[in-house]
C-alpha cells in the first residue's frame, strides 16, 4: 500500500485535470507520467507556441561560442531571475583557468537584474543609447547563441532527456553542453594544430596544481 499510494495519488491529480473546469491550471498540472517535473513553457512562436520540459541556461563566451555554463532551471521561472546561478555556475567552472566573467551581453528578457549581479556589468538592448560603439558591435554577437543553442538540441540531444528526476536534468543539460565543447575542440584543433592547445591546457594545470598546493600549505605564499 505505501509503494502505491503515491502512484494513486498521480493518477487521481491527472483524472482531476482531464475533467472540465476542474481548476488545476498551471505548475499543478502532471503532463508526464513518468516524469512528473516536467512544465509547459511557453515559446510563443507559431510552429512551437508550446513545448514540454524543463529550463536550461546556457552561457557561453563572446567570440568563441565555446560553452562556459549549462545550468537546468526547474520551476519554469522568469528568465531575468535565472540569470545570477546561470553566471555562478560559469565562474565556478571558469576558476580552474583564472578567467573570472566581467560582462555580461544578454537579451531584453533578462532588463532589470543588475542589482542581482552587483559584480557584473549587463549590457542590452534597453541600454542601447548609453553603450559605446565597440559595446554596440559586441551586442550583436549575442545573437550567435542561438544556432549554439539549435545544435545542442539536434546534434546533441539536448531535445530529449533520458535521465530521471531534477538531478537527470541537471546532469544532462552538462554532459550535452560538454559533448558540444568536444566538438568545437576537435574542429579547432583541425584548424589549427594541437600544440597551442597542448601548451595552453598544460599551462593551465600548472596554474590550477600550483593554486591547490598553494591552498593546502605544500607550498609558501608568494
Amino acid at each position: 500500500q505505501d509503494a502505491l499510494d503515491p502512484l494513486l495519488a498521480r493518477a487521481h491529480r491527472i483524472a482531476a485535470q482531464s475533467r472540465r473546469k476542474s481548476g488545476v491550471k498551471g505548475k499543478d498540472r502532471i503532463y508526464s507520467w513518468h516524469a512528473p517535473e516536467v512544465e509547459c513553457i511557453g515559446k510563443g512562436k507559431a510552429h512551437t507556441p508550446y513545448e514540454f520540459g524543463v529550463k536550461v541556461g546556457i552561457v557561453t563566451t563572446l567570440k568563441g561560442n565555446l560553452i562556459v555554463g549549462a545550468r537546468s532551471f526547474p520551476g519554469n521561472p522568469y528568465d531575468g531571475h535565472t540569470l545570477a546561478e546561470a553566471l555562478e555556475q560559469a565562474t565556478i567552472l571558469m576558476e580552474a583557468t583564472g578567467v573570472r566573467p566581467k560582462t555580461v551581453y544578454a537579451d531584453l528578457g533578462y532588463r532589470g537584474v543588475d542589482g542581482e549581479i552587483p559584480d557584473y556589468a549587463l549590457k542590452h538592448r534597453g541600454k542601447y543609447k548609453r553603450l559605446t560603439p565597440e559595446e554596440r558591435l559586441l551586442l550583436k554577437r549575442r545573437q550567435a547563441i542561438e544556432p549554439v543553442i539549435g545544435h545542442l538540441k539536434s546534434d546533441h540531444r539536448m531535445n530529449r532527456c533520458h535521465l530521471k528526476g531534477q538531478i537527470g536534468d541537471a546532469l544532462h543539460a552538462v554532459l550535452c553542453a560538454a559533448g558540444f565543447n568536444m566538438k568545437w575542440l576537435l574542429r579547432m584543433i583541425a584548424r589549427k594544430g594541437i600544440r597551442p592547445f597542448f601548451i595552453s591546457s598544460f599551462l593551465a594545470w600548472i596554474r590550477q596544481r600550483i593554486q591547490h598546493l598553494t591552498r593546502w600549505g605544500e607550498l609558501p605564499r608568494q
